[in-house]
């Protein structure tokens, strides 16, 4: 059989920061760099992934499913939940290939889980809604390889559209594409330091944001306002992660509009009021990325930056002049290095299709 092969981008966090666990809305953009898989059936009943960059084969049986505790746990993931469901996937063999920086919050464990679906429809031919596929990823990311996370990334990496940025609303689970200024342009620049999630701190505020929901007697922290989070009694820290999700919830509101009319000066200042907010309420940010913001702040032609994805490391993004990025990169790289000591990597990133838009 020949091979085929399939193409899912990463995504930047534009706003909208935890709220999607929390039934909110959030603001992303696929980016142009992602990962491409490329495979072919085999009629023994194996799997067999290789990976450039990794050394080594991971090989399984598609009778006998099981998490192996490595970067192949999401295609063997994504393969597992789609044969439950009952799609016609066989033994096959695939190679990925990824020009995403590991660890740096751009959604590589997403990308990685839609490449390999769309990989399946296409050599075992067949179909599936886009949001159905969508949700089977993150299944796969929730129950095979464990880490409890929303749908944002699969959804991003999926419904991508060029020169767009994407709406989610996490509890209607409709995706819209909203026009982005051709004039700027994102600047992605990774901390040095890898961001892991399946480490405990992901689902412990999530606990917390439960928690939270649960005191003030609404179903999700989508639910809640401001004033309503201000007058509650509840524990200071969990009433400061609650603040987290409803700002960023009425952030991503306000965003919607500022892009709508074009302003992409109030868009900014929101981008920096939620890192402010990731600092002091969801302290889910670090001394590199705080480091990275505030020299990315400084420079003429930046309009605002935060971390993006789920912190904890990984990348900060900046909301640039398109005419500018290159000086403003070499800005923060050279200014992060002198204060940190820590070499960082600016990614200059358009704003790209998703899979489905990849033949």
């Amino acid at each position: 059989m020949p091979f085929v092969s399939s193409f899912a981008p990463g995504r930047v966090e534009l706003l909208g920061n935890h709220t999607d666990y929390n039934q909110g809305v959030v603001l992303s953009a696929a980016i142009d760099l992602g990962i491409t898989a490329r495979g072919r059936r085999r009629e023994d009943g194996r799997i067999v992934l290789t990976s450039d960059g990794i050394a080594g084969v991971v090989e399984a049986g598609v009778a006998d499913l099981a998490a192996k505790d490595s970067w192949a746990d999401y295609p063997l993931g994504v393969t597992k939940v789609l044969k439950d469901a009952g799609y016609p996937v066989g033994g096959f063999e695939a190679e990925f290939s990824s020009t995403l920086p590991p660890g740096a919050g751009l959604s590589s464990s997403a990308a990685l889980e839609v490449s390999t679906a769309v990989l399946l429809t296409r050599i075992f031919d067949f179909a599936i809604a886009p949001l159905d596929l969508a949700k089977l990823c993150r299944k796969a990311e929730n129950e095979f390889v464990g880490v409890s996370c929303g749908l944002l990334d699969q959804v991003s990496s999926l419904f991508g559209k060029k020169d767009h940025a994407i709406y989610l609303d996490c509890r209607a689970e409709t995706v819209a594409t909203i026009p982005f200024p051709h004039d700027v342009g994102l600047l992605i620049v990774h901390s040095g330091v890898k961001h892991a999630l399946t480490g405990g701190e992901y689902n412990e505020r999530r606990d917390q944001c439960f928690e939270a929901a649960k005191i003030l007697g609404v179903p999700a922290l989508r639910d809640a306002t401001s004033a309503q989070l201000a007058a509650a009694a509840m524990p200071p820290l969990v009433k400061r992660r609650a603040a987290h999700i409803v700002g960023e919830n009425e952030r991503v509101f306000a965003a919607v509009d500022f892009l709508k009319q074009g302003d992409v000066a109030a868009f900014g200042r929101l981008m920096s009021d939620s890192h402010r907010s990731s600092i002091g309420n969801f302290e889910n940010s670090t001394g590199e990325l705080d480091a990275l913001v505030e020299i990315a702040g400084g420079q003429p032609g930046v309009y605002g930056a935060r971390l993006t994805g789920g912190g904890f490391g990984g990348a900060i993004v900046a909301l640039v002049d398109l005419a500018a990025i290159d000086t403003i990169a070499q800005a923060v790289e050279a200014g992060y290095l002198q204060k940190t000591g820590n070499k960082g990597t600016a990614y200059r990133c358009l704003l790209g299709d998703g899979a489905l838009m990849h033949g």
